[in-house]
């Protein structure tokens, strides 16, 4: 697949383990820095080691657009502080 050519490779955050390809079926992108997009059935590239995720040009790209365009789903998630009892 075209974009693709981090997979296999080794993790640039960790140097110990590998990114490996997986289809998350649903995965949250950051694409400014207040907003988010949910993709669902996404594929991205994982380490396994270290978790650390991989996202290809179109995968952001798709992300940007659906952002920009908005969608026709929405979900309102609460936003709350912690505070330590005690």
């Amino acid at each position: 697949m075209a974009g693709d050519g981090f997979y296999g490779y080794r993790c640039e955050y960790c140097d110990a383990g590998h990114v490996r390809r997986e289809i998350r079926g649903r995965e949250i992108i950051r694409v400014t820095k207040t907003n988010y997009v949910i993709l669902e059935d996404v594929p991205i590239g994982v380490c396994d080691h270290c978790h650390a995720r991989y996202y290809t040009a179109a995968v952001i790209k798709h992300a940007e657009r659906l952002h920009e365009k908005g969608t026709a789903r929405k979900v309102q998630v609460p936003v709350g502080r912690y505070v330590a009892a005690g």
